[in-house]
Protein backbone atom coordinates (compact mmCIF):
# COMPACT_ATOMS: atom_id res chain seq x y z
CA UNK A 1 0.00 0.00 0.00
CA UNK A 2 1.30 3.63 -0.91
CA UNK A 3 0.75 6.30 0.51
CA UNK A 4 -2.23 9.15 -0.30
CA UNK A 5 -0.76 12.62 -0.97
CA UNK A 6 -1.77 13.53 1.94
CA UNK A 7 -0.16 11.19 4.19
CA UNK A 8 3.12 12.60 2.47
CA UNK A 9 2.29 15.89 3.63
CA UNK A 10 1.58 15.08 6.78
CA UNK A 11 5.31 13.28 7.01
CA UNK A 12 6.77 16.27 5.46
CA UNK A 13 5.46 18.97 8.27
CA UNK A 14 6.56 16.46 11.09
CA UNK A 15 10.20 16.84 9.29
CA UNK A 16 9.86 20.61 9.10
CA UNK A 17 8.14 20.33 12.66
CA UNK A 18 10.74 19.13 14.62
CA UNK A 19 13.65 20.57 12.71
CA UNK A 20 11.79 24.02 13.72
CA UNK A 21 10.93 23.08 17.26
CA UNK A 22 14.60 21.84 17.97
CA UNK A 23 15.62 25.54 16.62
CA UNK A 24 13.31 27.55 18.88
CA UNK A 25 13.94 24.99 21.70
CA UNK A 26 10.46 24.41 22.06
CA UNK A 27 11.26 21.02 23.89
CA UNK A 28 7.96 20.02 24.45
CA UNK A 29 7.05 20.19 20.56
CA UNK A 30 9.85 18.43 19.75
CA UNK A 31 9.07 15.49 22.18
CA UNK A 32 5.75 15.07 20.12
CA UNK A 33 7.21 14.47 16.69
CA UNK A 34 9.35 10.82 17.91
CA UNK A 35 7.62 7.65 19.12
CA UNK A 36 7.48 6.64 22.09
CA UNK A 37 9.52 4.07 21.17
CA UNK A 38 12.25 6.30 18.90
CA UNK A 39 15.81 5.41 18.10
CA UNK A 40 18.43 7.99 16.94
CA UNK A 41 21.85 7.36 15.96
CA UNK A 42 24.36 9.43 13.88
CA UNK A 43 27.58 9.20 12.50
CA UNK A 44 30.11 12.48 11.99
CA UNK A 45 32.11 12.46 8.69
CA UNK A 46 34.06 8.67 8.34
CA UNK A 47 33.45 8.23 12.58
CA UNK A 48 32.01 5.62 14.55
CA UNK A 49 28.23 5.29 14.81
CA UNK A 50 26.91 7.48 18.07
CA UNK A 51 24.04 5.66 19.78
CA UNK A 52 21.67 4.35 19.85
CA UNK A 53 19.85 6.31 22.04
CA UNK A 54 16.62 4.16 22.60
CA UNK A 55 13.52 5.08 23.64
CA UNK A 56 12.05 9.18 23.39
CA UNK A 57 13.62 10.01 26.96
CA UNK A 58 16.74 9.24 25.87
CA UNK A 59 16.14 11.13 22.70
CA UNK A 60 15.03 13.87 24.04
CA UNK A 61 18.01 13.82 26.88
CA UNK A 62 20.53 13.99 23.78
CA UNK A 63 18.67 17.28 22.24
CA UNK A 64 18.38 18.93 25.85
CA UNK A 65 22.28 18.24 26.55
CA UNK A 66 22.93 19.67 23.11
CA UNK A 67 21.05 22.88 22.94
CA UNK A 68 22.35 23.47 27.15
CA UNK A 69 26.04 23.96 25.20
CA UNK A 70 24.60 25.53 22.47
CA UNK A 71 26.03 29.49 22.04
CA UNK A 72 24.47 30.20 18.66
CA UNK A 73 20.89 30.39 16.84
CA UNK A 74 20.51 27.38 15.27
CA UNK A 75 18.73 26.70 12.29
CA UNK A 76 17.96 23.21 10.56
CA UNK A 77 16.99 23.37 6.48
CA UNK A 78 15.74 20.39 5.66
CA UNK A 79 15.37 19.42 1.84
CA UNK A 80 15.09 16.94 -0.80
CA UNK A 81 12.83 14.63 0.90
CA UNK A 82 11.54 11.77 -0.92
CA UNK A 83 10.20 8.32 -0.01
CA UNK A 84 12.47 4.86 -0.87
CA UNK A 85 9.66 2.21 1.35
CA UNK A 86 5.76 3.97 1.41
CA UNK A 87 4.39 0.44 2.81
CA UNK A 88 4.66 -0.81 6.58
CA UNK A 89 6.71 1.86 8.13
CA UNK A 90 7.43 4.50 5.43
CA UNK A 91 11.17 5.64 5.32
CA UNK A 92 12.08 9.40 3.85
CA UNK A 93 15.27 10.41 3.34
CA UNK A 94 16.23 14.35 3.43
CA UNK A 95 19.03 16.66 3.31
CA UNK A 96 20.15 18.97 6.21
CA UNK A 97 21.63 22.10 6.13
CA UNK A 98 22.85 23.42 9.71
CA UNK A 99 23.48 27.07 9.88
CA UNK A 100 24.11 29.19 13.22
CA UNK A 101 24.05 32.76 13.68
CA UNK A 102 26.53 34.06 16.50
CA UNK A 103 27.85 37.36 17.13
CA UNK A 104 26.12 38.66 13.93
CA UNK A 105 27.91 36.49 11.79
CA UNK A 106 25.91 33.59 9.98
CA UNK A 107 28.05 30.00 9.73
CA UNK A 108 27.30 26.77 7.31
CA UNK A 109 27.68 24.55 10.26
CA UNK A 110 27.33 21.19 8.32
CA UNK A 111 25.36 19.44 6.15
CA UNK A 112 24.21 16.02 6.75
CA UNK A 113 21.53 12.99 5.39
CA UNK A 114 18.48 12.15 7.51
CA UNK A 115 17.53 8.50 6.86
CA UNK A 116 14.27 8.52 9.06
CA UNK A 117 11.17 5.47 9.40
CA UNK A 118 7.97 6.95 10.42
CA UNK A 119 5.00 5.18 12.44
CA UNK A 120 1.71 6.32 12.65
CA UNK A 121 1.17 6.14 16.81
CA UNK A 122 -1.71 8.53 18.14
CA UNK A 123 -3.07 9.20 15.35
CA UNK A 124 -0.28 11.27 13.85
CA UNK A 125 3.02 10.67 12.52
CA UNK A 126 6.25 10.36 14.21
CA UNK A 127 9.41 9.28 13.83
CA UNK A 128 10.36 5.92 14.80
CA UNK A 129 13.94 5.31 13.96
CA UNK A 130 16.77 8.60 12.59
CA UNK A 131 20.15 8.00 11.34
CA UNK A 132 21.98 11.30 10.38
CA UNK A 133 25.13 11.56 8.65
CA UNK A 134 26.83 14.27 8.96
CA UNK A 135 29.27 15.45 6.17
CA UNK A 136 31.70 17.17 9.17
CA UNK A 137 31.34 18.25 13.00
CA UNK A 138 29.49 20.88 13.95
Amino acid sequence: MSLDTGQKLEIHELLSRAAYAFDVQDMALLEGCFAADAEFRMRIADGDIIGPFEGRAAVMKLFKDSIEVQTDMRRHVISNIFFTREDGQPEVLSNLTLIATENGEIQLLSAALYTDTVVHEDGQWKILNRFIQLDKSY
